[in-house]
């Protein structure tokens, strides 16, 4: 199945916080992996119950799947992004 990828909007704050070569990495892992698989990534407990993450080295993609939409939440380092 398909998911078409959407980003919140302060998804562009957290990209500009990262430098260019790093936001560049995680984009496009995105769109590869999350385009087609992204219901199969880990859920989230506790405060993040029923989202999922996406592990990009030391950074986390935080997104929900709502039916066949992949809405991308966060993006951020492992140490700060559960804050």
């Amino acid at each position: 199945m398909a998911f078409n990828i959407k980003y919140k909007k302060s998804v562009e704050r957290d990209l500009k916080r990262l430098n260019q070569a790093d936001a560049s990495r995680i984009l496009d892992k995105i769109e590869e992996e999350l385009s087609e698989k992204a219901d199969t990534h880990p859920v989230l407990k506790g405060e993040f119950a029923g989202l999922r993450k996406l592990r990009i080295g030391d950074y986390r993609v935080i997104y929900a799947v709502i039916e066949s939409d992949c809405l991308i939440l966060r993006i951020g380092h492992r140490r700060e992004i559960y804050r």
